[in-house]
């Protein structure tokens, strides 16, 4: 798991432009809100690549490819990961979180479940007080 944090391309009195991805061919693009506490993931897709911004709010992340250990980091507004095909993994709203979600690969619209296999044993328990 890596975190970025893009920066601002352009900035002027008007505001700031800033390009999330850079020459990423994108196929879907979801925007999601947890409540605090919703846990989401706790699967992997075999043939997508899945990009998370955050917008709001905190998460924590969990991630894990296949044998090796799981990773987690917590996520502040403006973080951007990807989770690449086999890797497992669980977001854990700390607080409300919106999130966009930028795929490529078959999950998403009407194909949204036929790329996600879920995990026997979650990555994710949202009475853990980490």
């Amino acid at each position: 798991m890596e975190i970025a944090h893009p920066s601002p391309s352009f900035t002027d009195g008007r505001g700031v432009i800033m390009d999330v991805l850079v020459k990423q061919p994108i196929e879907y693009v979801t925007i999601i809100s947890s409540h605090k506490g919703a846990v989401r993931g706790n699967h992997y897709h075999r043939d997508t690549t899945q990009w998370l911004y955050l917008l709001e709010g905190r998460l924590r992340l969990l991630s894990q490819l296949p044998g090796e250990p799981v990773h987690e980091a917590v996520l502040e507004k403006g973080d951007l990961i990807v989770n690449v095909p086999m890797e497992s993994h669980a977001m854990i709203a700390l607080e409300d979180a919106r999130f966009l979600v930028f795929t490529r690969g078959p999950r998403g619209g009407e194909n949204y479940e036929d790329d996600t296999y879920r995990l026997a044993v979650p990555l994710g328990d949202p009475h853990d007080p980490r």
